[in-house]
């Protein structure tokens, strides 16, 4: 296992699953295409300064540094099967490239407690280049609370964590960790799962919630927990893009993806990339490439072990994927709930799902932020809490052309506004303002 302190990235495996498998993807259909992505701070009042970005600089440098380890390979290897040997002897030759690949400059003072904006941007190849997000968007959050908003400490960050772990599994709740890209530090990261763990631990025989796992590779294997995750927005903002056809996207992201990883595994489709909507139109399209026990061709609804809402109003989802899944025969199916999730949310769209049939949804969480990134002020309003960036880094071309997301809320929708006003009209878009980005966890 890699050696670490408390601070910066120290293993290439602090990362999310899903930018392994979608790494994975990638190699497979677009080794050669070339991105770029941008970054965008939703709460453009908490700026680093020069201090701040000097050591950003610093450890951004230090990217060049990771490598997979031997025995982080034969961890891999054991874990995840779906990752063949071909990839993970890839992944040991990879090495991040960051003064090829990462543009970061600073906008501000010259002096050292001089705040401005700082600017960020990734190009390169795809496949070379998508492992950057989520070690960068935890190391400027990092910053920040290393160097400007210092009134906050880690005292009880792991009782906190065990005890929200408990009323979750005690609620009936299966949940995953999935906190990396906005928690506040790596120790706190570690903290947090040590509470959690310690809250599945201590859970209560036949209790029906539980810990499933993180989507932090690193923490899982180091914790001795599944590693969690599919696929992200940017598998289906990339496709669109390159193949220049938004109607058809999310079906070819589906297509290729089962192509990839085959029926069954990883199979938890996300749903608003360019709307809920335009998406089921493409889940309920035969997915002529598989077949059923009966040799029948399935939908790529049946094919896929259930979807993932991240945007939009949950409650208002839940009925519609109810409906959806009434209306193709279908029950069994898993919703993954990764929105903004706290406990008292969790279990409130728990029972919303239970009501909504017997077995027809199975409900899990992916709870981040709320867990590796929830403080109050030490000092003064002790009991207001510190809140956290609200940070993005996303794909914005591939391939030459840019690249959008329309997402449940337009709050959330990102790239080109002109494109984006031009692909609502082709896909039938509708969209309203679900959460105020500047707040989201206020």
């Amino acid at each position: 296992m890699a050696a670490f302190n408390d601070e910066g990235i120290f293993s290439i495996l602090d990362t999310d699953l899903y930018k392994l498998t979608m790494q994975y993807a990638v190699r497979k259909f677009y080794p050669a295409v070339p991105v770029t992505y941008d970054f965008t701070n939703r709460t453009p009042h908490m700026r680093l300064n020069r201090t701040a970005f000097s050591w950003l600089e610093e450890k951004i440098a230090g990217f060049e540094e990771l490598k997979l380890t031997i025995e982080e390979a034969e961890w891999l290897r054991k874990t995840c099967p779906y990752l063949d040997e071909e990839y993970v002897t890839y992944l040991q030759g990879y090495r991040f490239k960051p003064a090829e690949h990462v543009t970061v400059t600073f906008d501000g003072g010259e002096g050292p407690e001089d705040s401005g904006d700082m600017h960020l941007k990734i190009t390169g190849p795809w496949v070379e280049t998508i492992l950057y997000e989520t070690p960068l968007l935890a190391l400027i959050s990092e910053a920040y609370f290393k160097f400007m908003e210092k009134n906050w400490s880690y005292e009880g960050q792991r009782q906190k964590a065990f005890e929200k772990g408990v009323r979750l599994i005690e609620g009936g709740c299966a949940f995953s960790e999935f906190g990396t890209r906005r928690r506040r530090s790596f120790k706190t990261h570690e903290l947090v799962m040590q509470g959690l763990c310690k809250a599945q631990l201590s859970a209560k025989e036949g209790s029906r919630g539980k810990l499933s796992g993180t989507s932090n590779v690193y923490l899982a294997m180091k914790h001795g927990v599944a590693p969690v995750g599919t696929v992200a927005h940017e598998w289906f903002m990339g496709i669109a893009a390159i193949e220049d056809n938004y109607a058809d996207a999310n079906e070819i992201a589906l297509r290729s993806w089962t192509q990839t990883f085959g029926r069954g595994v990883l199979g938890i489709a996300l749903t608003d990339t360019f709307g809920t909507e335009t998406f089921f139109r493409s889940f309920t399209r035969p997915a002529d490439h598989l077949r059923n026990e009966d040799g029948s061709v399935p939908t790529y609804a049946e094919a896929f072990a259930g979807v993932r809402q991240d945007s939009g109003d949950p409650e208002v989802f839940i009925q519609r994927i109810k409906n959806f899944y009434e209306k193709e025969g279908l029950k069994g199916k898993i919703v993954v709930f990764s929105d903004s999730l706290n406990v008292d949310k969790a279990i409130r769209y728990k029972k919303c799902c239970e009501a909504a049939g017997d077995g027809l949804l199975i409900p899990s969480f992916g709870i981040g932020t709320y867990l590796t990134n929830d403080f109050t002020y030490r000092e003064g309003e002790q009991s207001r809490r510190s809140p956290p960036l609200n940070i993005v880094i996303k794909l914005s071309h591939a391939n030459g052309r840019p690249a959008v997301k329309l997402s449940d809320d337009l709050g959330k929708n990102s790239g080109d506004d002109e494109l984006i006003e031009r692909i609502k009209k082709e896909v039938g878009y509708e969209g309203r303002a679900w959460n105020d980005e500047g707040h989201r966890w206020d």
